[in-house]
């Protein structure tokens, strides 16, 4: 293993399978995040979703995907040249990916790709001890997929942040309060049909516990073009908190334990989630003045 690996590898607390894995998916995350700065994609694109909350913000999940959304719609964008930067940079790490191109349909506003790795073989790269990696089946596939919504909703504002691993770069990011926007349409609006997708409960958690301001205007504009509110109504808070009481509601709480569980270091967190808590939490939501 490089010595960059090493210290990149140095940041985690490793006992598990899973907290390899996820270790390992964040790395390759990085140095995925490197490649597309270096080819100028933060020209065109800012970096948002759970993964940019915990890479810039220290959200305290693991988080699988990563979500960009263009500054400006444009429907043919190009996302090759990028992904070619991105397997360039993590060949150079050591990496073997395999990168794919899922082909957008003609409806669709979202450019999607995903980077494929043997678990086995990268987990042996980092040195994962040799009695979890004889369970890993030699076939077994490790996954991040990338997603860009080429024709975002207006009302967001985006700032430069820099990571220092794998090297000093630049990353054009979302601002804390349209991140929130955006994770509160996921929780409202998301099409998961009976099941519940338990991160972003506990990003809304980690949202309300910080006392962060929730732009009701990106909301807004989300909530219109994914076609789950009014054009032409105004949103108000206790309009979202209505929501928010309608579908808490209507959850398993069963389910949207299950589904954290796995992302986070310390299941205790979350035993004492129910109904009750999260409507305790809808009513603290704090919005920015955009209604």
């Amino acid at each position: 293993m490089s010595t960059l690996l090493s210290s990149m590898l140095a940041r985690y607390k490793c006992e598990t399978r899973d907290d390899y894995e996820n270790a390992l998916k964040e790395i390759i995350q990085e140095f995925a995040l490197l490649g597309l700065s270096r080819s100028q994609f933060f020209d065109h694109a800012a970096f948002y979703g759970g993964t940019a909350l915990r890479v810039f913000y220290g959200l305290d999940r693991f988080s699988e995907d990563l979500d960009f959304s263009l500054l400006k719609p444009k429907k043919k964008f190009d996302l090759a040249p990028h992904l070619a930067s991105v397997a360039t940079e993590l060949e150079s790490a050591g990496f073997r990916p395999e990168i794919l191109s899922k082909t957008k349909t003609a409806d669709s506003a979202v450019e999607s790709a995903f980077i494929k790795a043997n678990t086995r073989e990268h987990l042996l790269q980092i040195k994962v001890p040799g009695e979890i990696a004889k369970r890993v089946g030699r076939d077994e596939a490790l996954k991040v997929k990338l997603e860009v919504d080429t024709e975002p909703p207006s009302g967001f504002t985006t700032e430069v942040k820099y990571l220092s691993l794998p090297v000093a770069f630049p990353v054009r990011v979302f601002l804390i309060s349209d991140l929130f926007a955006g994770k509160a349409h996921a929780c409202l609006c998301r099409n998961w049909k009976n099941r519940v997708k338990g991160r972003d409960w506990y990003d809304l958690e980690w949202y309300v516990a910080r006392k962060t301001m929730l732009n009701i205007e990106h909301l807004l504009r989300r909530m219109v073009q994914s076609g789950n509110w009014p054009l032409g109504k105004k949103l108000l808070p206790a309009d979202c908190r209505k929501l928010f009481t309608e579908k808490i509601s209507s959850m398993d709480m069963k389910q949207v334990k299950s589904d954290v569980e796995k992302f986070i270091e310390d299941p205790n967190k979350i035993r004492s989630w129910n109904k009750q808590y999260f409507l305790s939490l809808v009513e603290s939501i704090q919005f920015t003045k955009g209604y």
